[in-house]
């Protein structure tokens, strides 16, 4: 599906890359970072029992209960939501789904039940009813601001989330993504969303422990089935989270996991970096500001490694439906990918996220196709195109796998060979063939 009329153009951008793009891309190898990963091996009866231990510990009698389930691209999701919700069916409780994202989907029921449904949650793959709605209910004040809960968690009056604890891509706190976030953010919808994002990184890293307190005081919050994933996005640990737990040390201590397991680009600095995909299924910001180490925040202070002077994407992921939240992370992407750009979804997620959405929703430079953008990135990127270091990349979940100009090639020496050279290949119409298949 095509959003923007970028078929005209595309003969002038071409003429464009033609004339000024005259620079040689530089041969790929392969190598391989070394990493420990570690797995769970039943991912949905660890999800069971993880639900099972917060029934138990509830404290309340059980009844009806909403599964709390964002858009985030966690590994075996269906999995992990089939078996929260087999185990609190086994602990006497009624569960049921309800779309935790914030604005995502368009701010639409219609979309948020569409972007589970990608991620393969619907009632026939986790057994339980989808009930999708951008209503809100006010259960009180979070740190001097009305505080938005999905109506149909709070007229079930109780509600569990379903969520990954990693890095935030915004902020930095004890607790960042994951249960809390979804309590603070998530079940807020688009207007408890944007609340929460009105003071940028202070006002989150403030806000987001304080939400499982308070939606646990109007006693709606049961606790949380969360995991933890690895480098090769893969469920590393799946923990059930009591009421108490949520937003406290246990949630901390998933957090300290999640750090250590991340992807990274393990290089000082990278002249050219050429990403195969980027989508909200990813990060939150498309591209993961954690593992690029370029955040495009108002106010914030750039620094630290890797050092990436330029970034081309070739591609937004089916399951972002359009949303390419995060593409000002990018300096130069291929028509292809603007084709697919739904600046609806875009914008209304960009305004959600206030500060945090200025510079991230800004487009990049726009070329004719795949090759004249990592041409303009490898001829804007300062370096002489025969010493430029060069990095490839599948997406900002696996990093595992890349492949290295020679440039940079002399500096990884903690990598292992895993291929001899290669040209990066391009088809006729100039697209890039992915690093990896998925």
């Amino acid at each position: 599906m095509s959003y923007l009329p970028l078929d005209e153009l595309v003969p002038a951008l071409r003429e464009i890359g033609n004339r000024y793009l005259d620079v040689p891309i530089p041969r790929v190898a392969l190598r391989r970072q070394r990493f420990v990963a570690p797995t769970v091996s039943d991912v949905e009866g660890a999800a069971r029992a993880a639900a099972e231990l917060v029934a138990a510990n509830a404290g309340r009698s059980p009844g009806a209960i909403a599964v709390g389930v964002g858009s985030r691209g966690i590994a075996n999701l269906d999995a992990i939501v089939r078996g929260t919700v087999s185990g609190l069916r086994n602990g006497g409780w009624q569960p049921f789904i309800v779309p935790a994202m914030g604005s995502h989907g368009a701010a639409t029921a219609e979309g948020q039940a569409e972007v589970l449904a990608s991620m393969g949650v619907t009632e026939e793959s986790v057994g339980a009813p989808v009930r999708a709605t951008m209503e809100t209910r006010i259960v009180g004040e979070l740190d001097g601001l009305p505080y938005h809960v999905d109506r149909y968690a709070v007229e079930a009056g109780a509600v569990l989330v379903v969520s990954r604890v990693k890095p935030h891509t915004s902020f930095r706190a004890p607790v960042e993504s994951g249960p809390s976030k979804m309590c603070a953010v998530g079940l807020g919808k688009q207007p408890g969303a944007q609340l929460i994002h009105n003071e940028g990184s202070e006002g989150l890293a403030r806000r987001v422990p304080l939400a499982p307190r308070l939606l646990q005081r109007a006693g709606l919050l049961v606790g949380s089935v969360a995991v933890v994933e690895n480098q090769r996005d893969e469920t590393a640990s799946v923990v059930g989270l009591t009421a108490d737990q949520v937003g406290s040390r246990e949630e901390e201590a998933m957090l300290e996991q999640a750090w250590r397991l991340m992807p990274r680009l393990p290089f000082e600095t990278i002249d050219v970096l050429v990403v195969d995909r980027m989508g909200k299924d990813i990060s939150g910001t498309g591209i993961d500001s954690n593992v690029i180490n370029r955040y495009r925040i108002v106010g914030w202070e750039e620094s630290g490694t890797p050092f990436i002077r330029t970034i081309a994407v070739m591609d937004l992921t089916d399951a972002s439906h359009g949303n390419a939240a995060g593409i000002g992370l990018a300096d130069f992407v291929p028509a292809r990918l603007m084709a697919r750009v739904d600046l609806r979804a875009l914008y209304t997620n960009s305004i959600t996220a206030g500060l945090f959405g200025v510079e991230r929703s800004k487009l990049p430079m726009v070329l004719a196709d795949d090759r004249d953008a990592v041409r303009a990135a490898i001829a804007m990127c300062g370096v002489p195109p025969n010493a430029v270091r060069l990095a490839w990349i599948h997406d900002t979940l696996h990093t595992e796998v890349m492949a290295l100009s020679p440039a940079l090639i002399a500096e990884a020496d903690q990598l292992e060979p895993a291929g001899d050279p290669i040209e990066m290949q391009f088809g006729a119409d100039g697209r890039l063939e992915p690093l990896l298949q998925d």
